[in-house]
């Protein structure tokens, strides 16, 4: 199954909600076991990668080697494939560190439209916000794949060891480390999805209309505006900080283009977003971190390559 088309190749069920190829060598119960777990693996990889492209990726080696296994050497299903996923996204995000010294501009996580059950789930919901999701890729590698595995999958110490190919000893180091490295920088306490909505349909309102007050009164005095165009579709070299610079551009750029703009109310990546239209052809997605009553940061990615997922809602898992 090729992960990222959902196409048939004769080797398992890695794409979403698809069943078995026509493989009839791979035991019932692996392919049962990977089904099962697989919004948690497809979760953990797209935590630590912030992409699911390759996430997806990491699913199908994943998978390749999970179905020549022997069974009766695992214990835990669950375990053995969360350790195999780790392993494969740990080799997966050294790649990608070295890509995104290249990439154009700045670099944000590929939005998801998230499934209602995400924003329920409150830990699972910070852990995959785009807030959140950029201050873990402050983090190394390693410490990335063990603050992942135990702070949002409550991942037991040994079996995060075995994962990392470190000691137990050296992995609760790791995770104190990265815990206190991810407090220090973490967003502000969550507000409740209700204030987030309304914070985001006056936006709306302001943005649709070009009432620059309206944009102003909305966003936090020191509102950071981060478009990631990657090199692929115009967007700011760096971000945009202030209500007032972020308010200006916004509605400065629609006078200049000289085009209408409509925002779709949805759901990325737990949190409420608009997805954007210039003069009904679509450009991208606005996801948005609100304080208070007032939104503080703004991130709009405009790269086609990362806007693959958008089309139905991927259900992620933490179970």
């Amino acid at each position: 199954m090729d992960a990222r088309t959902g196409a048939a190749d004769g080797r398992g069920p890695v794409a979403a909600g698809k069943g078995p190829g026509p493989d009839e060598s791979v035991p019932g119960s692996a392919t049962a076991s990977f089904l099962a777990h697989r919004n948690l693996l497809f979760t953990v990889a797209y935590e630590m990668l912030g992409s699911a492209a390759d996430a997806e990726d990491v699913l199908q080696e994943t998978w390749l080697r999970w179905i020549e296994v022997d069974p009766a050497e695992v214990r835990d299903p669950r375990s053995y494939l969360v350790r195999m996923t780790t392993r494969q996204a740990l080799n997966r995000l050294r790649v990608l560190s070295r890509r995104k010294e290249s990439y154009v501009g700045p670099w944000l996580p590929e939005p998801l439209l998230t499934t209602p059950d995400v924003a329920e789930d409150v830990e699972l919901a910070e852990s995959v916000s785009m807030a959140m999701m950029l201050v873990m890729e402050t983090l190394s590698p390693t410490e990335r794949a063990v603050f992942v595995l135990r702070e949002v999958f409550a991942v037991g110490f040994e079996e995060i060891a075995a994962a990392v190919d470190k000691s137990p000893a050296a992995v609760r180091q790791i995770a104190h480390r990265a815990r206190r490295h991810v407090d220090a920088r973490r967003p502000r306490a969550v507000v409740s999805p209700a204030r987030a909505r309304a914070a985001v349909e006056s936006f709306r309102r302001a943005l649709e209309t070009g009432d620059l007050q309206g944009l102003m009164d909305v966003l936090a005095p020191e509102a950071v505006l981060v478009a990631d165009g990657g090199g692929v579709k115009q967007a700011g070299p760096r971000p945009v900080v202030s209500a007032d610079k972020v308010a200006r551009l916004i509605v400065g750029g629609i006078a200049r283009q000289g085009v209408t703009v409509t925002g779709t109310p949805t759901v990325v990546n737990g949190d409420p977003a608009l997805i954007l239209r210039l003069d009904g052809e679509f450009d991208g997605v606005l996801t948005f971190r609100v304080e208070g009553d007032r939104i503080a940061d703004l991130y709009y990615v405009r790269n086609p390559e990362k806007l693959t997922r958008l089309g139905s809602g991927t259900a992620l898992s933490r179970r």
